[in-house]
């Protein structure tokens, strides 16, 4: 108990420390985040969150005062790893396919198929790789992703708890620790943002903790907590599905049309919607948690579901996309042909006709035109 405080207290000020401290050489570098044009915001701040936790859990584990556990490393393990990627994300602008390929071959290192068997543990490799680049879609405003990450990881690491899985309940509370030092640099508005490389690495613990905690269960029961844990992140991937989908746009081409987006053009400050999204986050959390203790019902979950969908059936109204410019009809004028020289016309001379002669000069004397004619 007493080192779950000291690790969360040291987790936090090392994270506000290395976030202070590697905004100016992520300025100096080009690290910002290249969707905001009217300030640039520094991107290493994930980097100070990644490095946070992990410093401090493993200093943990190897002195032995909270080891983590079997399981419990390999997933602290592939989430350095998850967040190298999105460091190279942050750096290259990797594809999405790279990172959904990348995430989904770092869970796959860490689910229990001793527990969930083959197929289900295929399947909770797809749900880790999801869920973690559904977070990943929350980091499109200020403290967005630090908020829901923090409330996220206090409820799954109540659950861990009430799975007497301290080393992992551990963790969490030290990953909620390090997004609380974040927000301290990254509250709107925010002077260092979480990129790629923090949203990963949250969403990545987060899933593969869940995941964790709910195996050996059964398959409705362990949907109806994972459902809510993540209801957010899944309804703000959902909307931006549908939005373009119905606007013909592609599905890969950013735009502002999430969450944030929609309610800052329903007149909110940055502020209010971090708020807004934390308690509709909050809310979804507290359904999971209350379904994995056995204090509510299985079927609490569909509340969860039927709040998200009516969110996103609510702001897809909003309109977002500027409306398309038409083309200006030129008129083709005609080719201009090169200016032809007019050459003089010359008559023939008439037959039996002399032209008359100019008459003579008057300044001509009369010798020098005898002598000339």
């Amino acid at each position: 108990m007493l080192y779950g405080i000291a690790a969360a207290t040291a987790a936090l000020l090392l994270t506000a420390l290395l976030a202070g401290a590697l905004r100016t050489p992520a300025l100096r570098l080009g690290l910002v985040d290249r969707r905001r044009r009217t300030r640039p915001v520094p991107l290493l701040g994930g980097a100070a969150v990644a490095l946070a936790t992990c410093l401090v859990a493993a200093a943990g584990n190897w002195t032995r005062l909270a080891p983590l556990g079997d399981g419990v490393d390999q997933v602290l393990i592939a989430g350095a790893a998850v967040a190298a990627l999105g460091l190279a994300a942050d750096v290259w602008r990797l594809k999405t396919r790279f990172l959904l390929l990348g995430t989904a071959v770092a869970a796959a290192f860490v689910v229990p198929y001793d527990e969930t068997g083959v197929p289900g543990g295929m399947l909770a490799v797809a749900f880790v790789a999801a869920a973690t680049l559904a977070f990943r879609s929350l980091d499109h405003a200020d403290g967005i992703a630090g908020t829901v990450g923090v409330l996220t990881a206090f409820g799954a690491a109540a659950c861990a708890a009430a799975e007497v899985m301290d080393g992992l309940a551990v963790l969490l509370s030290v990953l909620a620790a390090a997004l609380t030092g974040f927000l301290m640099h990254g509250w709107p508005p925010a002077r260092t943002g979480l990129g790629a490389c923090g949203s990963l690495f949250t969403g990545f613990l987060l899933a593969s903790a869940a995941v964790l905690t709910r195996s050996g269960y059964d398959l409705a029961g362990t949907a109806a907590v994972l459902g809510p844990l993540v209801a957010l992140g899944a309804a703000d991937v959902a909307l931006v599905v549908l939005s373009r989908r119905l606007a013909g746009r592609p599905l890969l081409r950013g735009g502002p049309d999430h969450l944030g987006h929609r309610l800052r053009r329903l007149g909110l400050t940055g502020q209010g919607t971090t708020v807004i999204l934390g308690v509709a986050a909050g809310g979804g959390v507290l359904v999971g948690v209350l379904v994995h203790a056995g204090w509510a019902r299985p079927s609490a979950a569909l509340w969860a579901a039927g709040g998200a969908l009516l969110v996103v059936l609510a702001l897809l109204r909003v309109p977002v996309y500027a409306p398309r410019r038409r083309p200006v009809e030129t008129v083709a004028r005609p080719a201009r042909t090169p200016r032809q020289s007019v050459q003089p016309v010359r008559r023939p001379p008439i037959s039996g006709v002399q032209p008359p002669r100019r008459p003579p000069s008057s300044q001509v004397r009369a010798p020098l035109r005898v002598r000339n004619g």
